[in-house]
């Protein structure tokens, strides 16, 4: 009897293959909109902050720029100084995809 009711209890608890792939892909699409969400917040917060000056500010501040990483800080800070925000794509030290991101979060004194 009891193996009986141990079978009926894995028979209900598996779940159809079909059914565990839409939960996933609705799992992933739901996980996709809330991290659109979360980078389009930090992208309204940094334009409601201060520009970070190319010409002074430190590695850790250019790190906190979206997808700026420490060696494309390096590179930033190598090139010192800047005349405007925009040599960072004409002394190829960032792509032009690159500095799109990052653009209007740029300023030089």
């Amino acid at each position: 009897m009891a193996v009986v009711i141990m079978l009926a209890a894995v028979s209900c608890t598996r779940q159809n293959p079909e059914d565990l792939k839409e939960k996933t892909a609705q799992a992933t699409a739901e996980m996709r909109r809330d991290a659109k969400a979360v980078a389009s917040g930090v992208r309204e917060g940094w334009s409601e902050a201060k520009p970070v000056d190319l010409n002074t500010a430190t590695k850790e501040q250019l790190m906190s720029l979206p997808d700026v990483s420490a060696t494309e800080a390096d590179r930033i800070i190598a090139g010192r100084p800047y005349n405007r925000p925009g040599d960072l794509v004409t002394r190829h030290i960032l792509s032009a995809k690159e500095y799109g991101r990052i653009s209007d979060l740029l300023k030089v004194r």
